[in-house]
Parts: structure tokens; sequence; C-alpha cells
């Protein structure tokens, strides 16, 4: 008798050798790009807690969540476990590209306030110096484009989810 266990698309997908959408899929694209944003931000040393406090809890809780998503997927979990993967696909890159869109929306916020005059005990001085703004700057970028990845991903995961 044949077997009618049928393999899901986002199986075959995430074998990386199989297609491009399985590359795409299981390297660290994201996680790359969404790693150098946590340590950018990190190493500006946060001047603006409030709006950067938001894209580092962001950008390490998707980082920490695509590495167990990613690792549940390649220890082959998801064939013992009865759900569908496609749509909790679908759902997670939905949720995580909205809160990196969020999170670059704020650290560019974060970044337009470089000339942003204080008053420091008398010394009225800039909010950000030169070397923090470019390290925001930098963050800024890589945070769009782990955006990007994320709505790539989340584009793919629809079209697996509704074929």
């Amino acid at each position: 008798m044949k077997s009618l266990v049928r393999a899901s698309p986002l199986l075959l997908a995430a074998s990386p050798l199989k297609n491009l959408e399985g590359m795409f899929v299981c390297f660290g694209d994201k996680k790359l790009f969404g790693g150098l944003v946590w340590i950018l931000v990190a190493s500006s040393n946060v001047p603006l807690p409030l709006l950067q406090g938001w894209v580092m809890f962001v950008s390490v809780t998707a980082f920490f969540f695509s590495l167990l998503f990613l690792c549940v997927f390649l220890s082959g979990m998801v064939n013992r476990i009865d759900a569908n993967w496609n749509f909790l696909d679908f759902g997670y890159h939905f949720i995580v590209f909205v809160f990196y869109f969020g999170a670059f929306l704020l650290e560019a916020a974060a970044t337009s306030l470089h000339n942003l005059k204080c008053n420091v005990t008398l010394n009225v001085q800039t909010l950000l110096n030169d070397n923090q703004y470019n390290i925001n700057v930098a963050a800024t970028i890589f945070a769009f484009v782990t955006t990007a990845c994320y709505g790539c991903s989340l584009a793919l995961a629809l079209r697996r989810w509704r074929p």
C-alpha cells in the first residue's frame, strides 16, 4: 500500500539544496541582519532608551524565535507534531514583520534626532554624538533590510499557505 502522507510545501522548502525558496527560508539572512541590528543598537550605548529599547526587544526576540523556528524545522520535529505548519509559518512571519517595521520606524526616528540640542547642566550639546549617529544610521539600514527579508519570507509563506 502506498503511503497517503503528503509532504508539506514548507517541509520541502526547508531543505536548502532543493530550491531557492528553501535557501531563503533556511539560511541566516534574517538572523544575520537582525543580529547586526541588535549589536549596533547595543553598541550605541542606547542614548534614547524609550525608542531604542523597543528596537532591542524586537531584534533580540525575533533573533531567538527565528533560531528556535529554524531548529524545529531542521531537527525534523515538524514530522512528529501534528499542526498546520504553513499557517504557523505565515503567522510568525506576519507578526515579526509588523514588529520589525515598527522597530525600523522607531530606530529611524531616534536617528533623526541627531541635531536635537539638550541642556545637560548648563552645557548645551547634541543628543547623539557623531559616533552614535553613524552607528544608528547603520542600525536603521540593517533594520530596514531585516524588515524587507521578513517581508519576503511573509510573501513566500503566504504563497505556500494559499496556493
